[in-house]
């Protein structure tokens, strides 16, 4: 031990002189002239060094203190060294990752230009929550909203595991009972009432029940038959794959399978009694023109405002985003209070939003809302119509909204965003974006495709195309088109039971067969989706998107069709091109407006 000692000894003390660095007598020099009347407290480094004089050595009178102060001086340059390459690396590869979604934006964006089949998966990215891109908890909230609405619509599924976690589930937040207490904690507080099983087992709490959707859940169970709501089920999904819907839903609640159900039952009696969205709605122009004839008073109102908004292009959808998504926009100065009927605007507006559904190509599932508030004064500030949209994102079409550009609002609107912002939901508030300047306008929407008015390049105008005669012949042969829907009804017969099998399998443990079933349902639901344009020309009326050129039918849609190509020429001559009649349409000017012109003439370049 002494030898030990020793050779410790008279290692340290042959080292070298050691003479303080620059560094060091600078921070001294600073915390002198910090405070020059009051003795600063002692830096570190005076606790491992005697003081020093200018220009003079000195040795450690602690090596051991020495030997620490050196190695933490080491350690503080390795780890300082080692964060700078660490920020140096991430902020690369943020760079990078920005660059590489702008491209692929850019990319997908150019791939929006021609023929598009919307039933296709490109390559965009597939957000989270979203078909293709589910986790395996969101995979089993999915399998349970279809047990719980296949037990509203009567069909049987064996026990299970899924089916205790159904009955088991813990409370939710929303579920327990909350007391406000008042003051020191005493007394005071309304006690919210808890959760409790109430219709087909689901436990319905009026929290945060902004619509009512609650008894509109309630009613929609006590008027409709469980086959009733299959029915409407199936004819509310379109072209739609069957998850996507029903995904929508679950993320608008947050994943919440009691609420998610309600708030699609809730939509469908909503589509089915208060809108007629299937039965008078999609009926469109074919039926305004209809109504405007009647004799009936309100009944002509309703289909003259329809035709006068329309025709007016009051709002029309042109073009997409860089995003791949529709853009609509609204010229505001073109909507008067009291002009137009409420109900015909209504009619309107959920007209606009299920054309626009037909147009979203996979997998985009949202479109874009520019309100263009040029020439804005308060005789366009009609809260009625704002509250009817606003209502339809968050309660019937959830998840459906992408962004909403309000452009050139005057410094009028600021009051009044005020109190229209006290009315969103904050996920909806967050989408809102003010742009003033077409440089604001491309952060979203390349430049090319931003219109001329707003002072980009693209030179489209809105042009109203009158009806065509006989563009909706199909949906007065009564025996074909019984025989389409037919055929539809039967494939969704199997998408359900193939559904089914899927729950049972999983609630089996069966891994194997899930992945069977979900392999199958998959290929089922593209048929069901593909399909669905079989019977579009029975169901839905042309529209001013199918004459002039861009929903060409088959699923597939042309942003932007060129002034006299093949396709408006082929869309305007057979309003229904996919359906053979047997008969050749006619297609003479019309009020004197030429059949071929694109109701969107798009210029050349």
């Amino acid at each position: 031990m002494h030898a030990v000692r020793l050779c410790h000894s008279a290692f340290f003390s042959s080292q070298p002189r050691l003479v303080p660095s620059p560094l060091l007598q600078g921070l001294k020099r600073s915390a002198s002239l910090v405070s020059p009347q009051i003795t600063p407290a002692p830096w570190p480094s005076q606790r491992l060094f005697h003081h020093i004089r200018s220009g003079s050595a000195v040795r450690f009178k602690q090596p051991r203190h020495a030997s620490f102060g050196w190695g933490l001086a080491g350690i503080s340059c390795v780890i300082g060294g080692a964060a700078a390459i660490q920020f140096y690396y991430t902020a690369s590869e943020k760079e990078t990752s920005s660059l590489q979604q702008q491209e692929q934006m850019q990319q997908s964006h150019s791939n929006f230009t021609g023929i598009i089949d919307t039933l296709e998966m490109s390559s965009y990215d597939i957000a989270p929550g979203h078909v293709g891109n589910l986790t395996p908890e969101q995979e089993v909230k999915l399998r349970e909203m279809w047990a719980v609405l296949f037990r509203l619509f009567n069909i049987k599924i064996e026990d299970g595991q899924l089916e205790k976690a159904l009955s088991n589930r813990p409370e939710s937040p929303d579920s327990k009972k909350k007391t406000r207490r008042g003051f020191f904690g005493f007394g005071g507080g309304k006690k919210e009432e808890p959760a409790t099983p109430d219709v087909a087992g689901l436990s319905l709490s009026d929290h945060d029940d902004k619509y009512g959707m609650n008894k509109d859940f309630k009613q929609a169970v006590a008027d409709l038959s469980p086959e009733q709501l299959r029915e409407s089920l199936w004819s509310m999904l379109k072209a739609d794959h069957p998850d996507a819907l029903l995904l929508r839903f679950l993320r608008a609640r947050k994943w919440d399978v009691n609420k998610a159900v309600v708030m699609l039952i809730s939509t469908i009696r909503w589509r089915r009694e208060e809108m007629h969205v299937d039965d008078d709605v999609m009926l469109g122009e074919m039926k305004a023109l209809e109504q405007a004839e009647s004799s009936d008073h309100e009944t002509k109102r309703l289909g003259v405002d329809f035709m006068a908004q329309t025709r007016m292009g009051k709002s029309f959808i042109h073009g997409v985003d860089k995003q791949g998504r529709p853009i609509c926009s609204i010229r505001v100065k073109m909507h008067k209070i009291g002009v137009h009927s409420e109900k015909s605007t209504e009619r309107y507006t959920v007209h606009m939003i299920e054309t626009a559904r037909l147009m979203l190509p996979r997998p985009i599932e949202t479109a874009v809302i520019m309100f263009d508030m040029t020439g804005f004064t308060m005789a366009n500030m009609d809260y009625a119509p704002l509250k009817f949209i606003i209502k339809c994102f968050e309660a019937n079409y959830p998840e459906s909204l992408g962004a909403v550009l309000i452009h050139q609002a005057p410094w009028i609107f600021s009051g009044i965003w005020k109190v229209i912002k006290g009315w969103l939901d904050p996920v909806v508030a967050a989408k809102v974006h003010f742009t003033n300047t077409t440089e604001d306008l491309e952060a979203f929407i390349d430049r090319s495709r931003i219109l001329k008015e707003h002072g980009g390049d693209d030179n489209a105008e809105f042009e109203y195309v009158e009806p065509q005669p006989g563009e909706n012949d199909a949906m007065k042969d009564t025996a074909k088109r019984e025989e389409v829907l037919g055929k539809h009804r039967e494939i969704a017969q199997e998408v359900q039971d193939a559904t089914k099998k899927w729950i049972e399998a999983a609630n089996k443990g069966d891994e194997a067969g899930v992945a069977s079933w979900k392999a199958k349902r998959e290929e089922l639901a593209a048929k069901y989706s593909r399909h669905y344009w079989e019977t579009d020309p029975y169901v839905r009326a042309r529209s001013v998107y199918d004459r002039n050129g861009v929903i060409l039918g088959g699923g597939k849609v042309k942003f932007y069709p060129e002034k006299g190509s093949e396709e408006v020429k082929d869309a305007t001559a057979n309003g229904a091109a996919t359906v053979e009649t047997g008969e050749k349409a006619v297609t003479p000017e019309v009020n004197g407006v030429d059949a071929s012109a694109p109701a969107v003439a798009v210029s050349a370049n």
